[in-house]
């Protein structure tokens, strides 16, 4: 028998993780990157979190920095901001994690699935070929075979090179 382990998921699947406060997608300063909130990129227009409970391995978050529900609440150059860094984040994690696909996908408003509906984002979650099996099916557990922090150390250099071709915070809160 194989053990499958995820101890970050404890807290969530008891009810037990803490309330956030504020949002999500708003992480407090103004630093570019933070290993305690899994943020992996800030600048003026969009953010990137590594999914605190992910499908898979490298599930990453990807908002407008605006408090704003909608897609089409966006401006031209604020939607192009998003995009690019949907582009890039994708293009990082094929670097890195080598997936076979991606989904990438946005659930705009509580009765679509937004589990955040008030703050727009796009989830990208990489896809191997295989990656769940009858687990996922039948006893409705996910394995993700890589510890958060783990995922979160490979991609952050990559995010870190990312963050100087755009303008954005240099610091760091660690």
């Amino acid at each position: 028998m194989k053990t499958l382990m995820a101890p970050w998921r404890m807290e969530h699947v008891a009810g037990e993780a803490a309330k956030l406060t504020g949002c999500l997608f708003e992480p407090p300063g103004n630093c570019s990157h933070s290993r305690d909130r899994l943020l992996l990129f800030r600048n003026k227009c969009t953010v990137v979190l590594l999914n605190r409970f992910p499908y898979t391995n490298g599930h990453l978050l990807v908002a407008p920095i605006d408090h704003i529900d909608s897609i089409v609440s966006l401006d031209s150059p604020s939607l192009s901001a998003l995009m690019d860094t949907v582009s890039s984040a994708t293009n990082i994690l094929q670097k890195e994690l080598r997936p076979d696909g991606f989904n990438i996908g946005c659930n705009q408003g509580e009765v679509a699935g937004a589990g955040i509906a008030d703050h727009l984002h796009f989830h990208i979650v990489p896809r191997w070929e295989g990656d769940h099996n009858f687990m996922a099916v039948i006893g409705e557990v996910r394995s993700v075979p890589e510890h958060l922090l783990t995922t979160y150390d490979r991609l952050l250099p990559h995010f870190q090179a990312l963050q100087q071709t755009t303008t954005a915070p240099e610091q760091s809160d660690e």
